[in-house]
């Protein structure tokens, strides 16, 4: 017999995800019950009738089974995107090791009703000369802002709400002893919290180069003919892939389906959203991580309700309630932030993969740069290949690229944070009145503080990390946010001698205002987008022309076009290649690739100088020469001779507990489980098994971590491993990557 209750959420719209509902499945619905299941259920004590979807299916009874009750029926007119949604929670948790909770919290991200937002309207209840004869009254008692409501209403008949609290200063309270009297009443309308920035201008589609074009058509003939599939868009940096997007989108728009566009966090601003919105209107909407609870509520509200056919947002607007969704498009693919760093930790490509199939959807992914998976997985055929080999506009062409040794430097003597050819690059750009980009991946003012007698860094006492030195002079760690004064002493040896080493983008800006005293200066990196709006002030004022040089972390060098940047200075290219991560390179060549896409998109060409000390580094050869196939093919070499994804499957299971013991303990059960599992008969391959190892920050937050790296080529024997890790009872907290 087969699992026989089911685990039903009541009114998802209004329970919390975290209450299911326990039911025996009858015997007529054995086999026609499965996850995102709509279903009719008997609820409380009157036994009414419900509707209620199945978060999951089990043979286990949470209480006396004699006292559960039988699910009344299927709900036949219930398949919507709720129950789609379900159904997509539940092959994450199955995909990657999650509760079912945790996955319901992820794809229902509006759990709790925000009040919503309403216009409101005074009308007058009176006659005309009632309205006469009261204003009259008001004046001569010398009751001024009632007088002044009442002549208002005489001349317009009604006025907004807000317009005679703030303008004809009438208090609430005021207003509604005027509504209890009959006077006036006051009219409430629902409205929806818009956090698009109307615009008046409509923008109609561009003409389309002849490699957009094709690669445009290649979709909608696909898709036309009821069959989409998965697309991947190689275009260089500048060849105009939103302009293909926004042709697709049409298609799907056309046919009364719907879209979400899905652009990383660091990249969605307000001229991004901008330019869909002028094609496409009031049909868009976006989501992100700076609007309020209201807003987001509001956002997802009209989607159920078909009121918008478009939304763009990051990873979470991956699960907005669509009913008839047409296209997924996921722009900048490459980007670490589609990785959800929390349970279930999903990667926002593989979701929407499975997503678009189960709506019968079309999924593009597009990037200057792809990940080595998706690109890989274009080579094996399992997705489509759209290439785009040049430039949107005629008078637009790559900058030229130089690659600057810091060895030679230091050699010449030259100790400056500036090699010697990008200062006489800024220089003549500061004269022509051209822009500038400064990248450095790395915010704050000093890496680290440590003392020169002894030796010592200042570290964070509950994470295994340095402290970050900032120019107000305050010690910071960016893992835990633990914070304290720059001490004058070290607190060692009492030595005065410490200073900060390293630098920062904070560092960077100051050092550029020392050398170039006559140059307006702009920083962006998380510690100056702080706000609401952060993003959208620096880059509008750049955009503007506000600034000569921009200084930033890699969320300027994300996406953004700026005709008058001529010069991007990479100030340290090798930080992000001498991380500990096996993918280093690859985001490494992403990131320089990304930044010189930056310079030279207006009419004058551009310049790019990448600061190196390993010139002869492939990733940062292949970069300077914009070559992706370049350095995917000596990517993948290394990939397979190490056996690394995408060519070999990797499960990274982490220990953490506040006991370091107790850490140490649950990473040597999780190895022999591991073992045991990888001897099973049916496993002719052993998987390999790294670990336990400490892990990279061993200490975060007084937690301690351990990791365990399993590596097969098969991806089902990885999964069953987990499974078999996941029936463990240890006092220690798991979560896996499964990668």
């Amino acid at each position: 017999m087969g699992k026989q209750f089911a685990n039903v959420i009541v009114d998802i719209s209004h329970e919390r995800v975290d209450r299911p509902f326990q039911y025996r499945v009858p015997d007529r619905l054995q086999g026609k019950v499965c996850a995102g299941s709509p279903v009719l259920v008997p609820f409380g004590a009157g036994n009414r009738l419900r509707k209620g979807y199945v978060v999951e299916l089990t043979d286990q009874a949470d209480f006396d089974p004699a006292r559960i009750k039988e699910l009344a029926d299927l709900d036949e007119n219930g398949y919507n995107a709720a129950s789609q949604l379900i159904s997509l929670a539940w092959w994450m948790k199955e995909r990657y090791g999650s509760t079912m909770n945790q996955a319901l919290k992820t794809v229902l991200p509006v759990k709790e009703k925000i009040r919503p937002a309403e216009k409101r309207t005074i009308r007058s209840c009176l006659s005309k000369e009632e309205l006469s004869d009261r204003r009259a009254l008001w004046e001569k008692k010398h009751y001024r802002a009632r007088a002044r409501l009442f002549s208002a209403l005489e001349d317009m008949g009604e006025i907004p709400y807000e317009l005679a609290v703030k303008q004809l200063k009438l208090a609430p309270a005021a207003l509604r002893t005027m509504e209890e009297k009959g006077w006036i009443m006051v009219e409430r309308e629902a409205v929806y919290r818009n956090p698009v920035k109307e615009n008046g201008e409509k923008s109609s589609g561009v003409n389309l180069n002849r490699e957009q074009r094709e690669a445009a058509e290649a979709f909608c003939r696909d898709y036309r003919s009821g069959k989409p599939g998965t697309y991947l868009l190689y275009g260089i940096t500048g060849s105009g892939k939103t302009e293909v997007y926004m042709e697709m989108m049409e298609e799907v728009l056309r046919d009364g389906k719907q879209v979400i566009v899905l652009i990383p966090e660091i990249a969605l601003t307000y001229q991004t959203v901008l330019r869909f919105y002028r094609r496409f209107g009031r049909s868009v909407s976006v989501i992100n991580s700076r609007l309020s609870k209201g807003e987001r509520y509001d956002q997802f509200e009209r989607a159920r309700k078909g009121e918008i056919q478009v939304m763009i947002g990051p990873r979470s607007a991956l699960f907005t309630p669509f009913e008839h969704l047409g296209l997924i498009v996921i722009d900048e693919e490459q980007e670490g932030a589609y990785k959800s760093e929390l349970a279930p930790r999903y990667h926002a490509r593989d979701v929407a993969a499975r997503r678009a199939a189960m709506a019968g959807a079309g999924l593009v992914l597009g990037s200057a740069t792809p990940s080595l998976e998706a690109y890989s997985r274009a080579v094996r055929g399992e997705y489509r290949l759209l290439t785009l080999t040049e430039r949107a506009k005629k008078d637009s062409r790559l900058a030229q690229t130089e690659i600057v040794d810091l060895r030679e430097e230091l050699r010449a003597g030259n100790r400056s944070v500036f090699s010697r050819r990008l200062t006489e690059l800024m220089e003549d750009r500061l004269r022509k009145g051209e822009q500038i980009m400064l990248f450095m991946n790395r915010r704050g003012y000093s890496s680290f503080v440590s003392c020169r007698a002894c030796g010592e860094a200042m570290k964070c006492p509950h994470c295994d990390v340095s402290l970050t030195y900032h120019r107000n002079g305050r010690l910071k760690c960016h893992y835990c946010g633990y914070e304290i004064p720059m001490p004058d002493r070290c607190p060692s040896c009492g030595s005065p001698y410490i200073a900060g080493f390293g630098t920062g983008t904070q560092k960077i800006e100051e050092m550029t205002k020392k050398c170039f005293p006559q140059a307006r200066i702009l920083r962006m990196d998380t510690d100056t987008t702080g706000g609401k709006d952060g993003h959208e002030e620096i880059l509008s004022s750049f955009a503007e022309g506000e600034a000569d040089i921009l200084v930033g972390t890699q969320m300027i060098v994300k996406g953004h076009d700026f005709p008058r940047v001529t010069l991007v200075g990479v100030l340290a290219a090798d930080l992000s290649l001498n991380a500990p991560d096996y993918a280093c390179g690859e985001r490494t060549f992403q990131l320089l690739t990304q930044a010189a896409g930056r310079a030279g998109r207006g009419e004058a060409a551009g310049n790019v100088v990448i600061q190196t000390y390993m010139p002869e580094h492939y990733s940062i050869q292949a970069a300077a020469r914009q070559d992706y196939k370049e350095f995917y093919e000596k990517e993948m070499a290394y990939r397979r001779m190490l056996r690394y994804p995408p060519a070999m499957g990797l499960l990274v299971v982490q220990a953490a507990s506040a006991d370091e013991e107790e850490v140490i303990r649950a990473g040597e059960r999780i190895r022999l489980t591991a073992e045991q599992a990888g001897k099973d008969g049916a496993v002719q391959v052993p998987p390999e098994i790294t670990g336990p190892l400490d892990a990279s920050v061993y200490k975060v937050n007084d937690i301690y971590r351990k990791i365990l790296y399993i590596k097969h080529e098969n991806y089902d024997i990885l999964l069953r491993i987990r499974k078999k890790i996941e029936e463990l009872e240890l006092p220690a907290m798991l979560s896996y990557d499964l990668q």
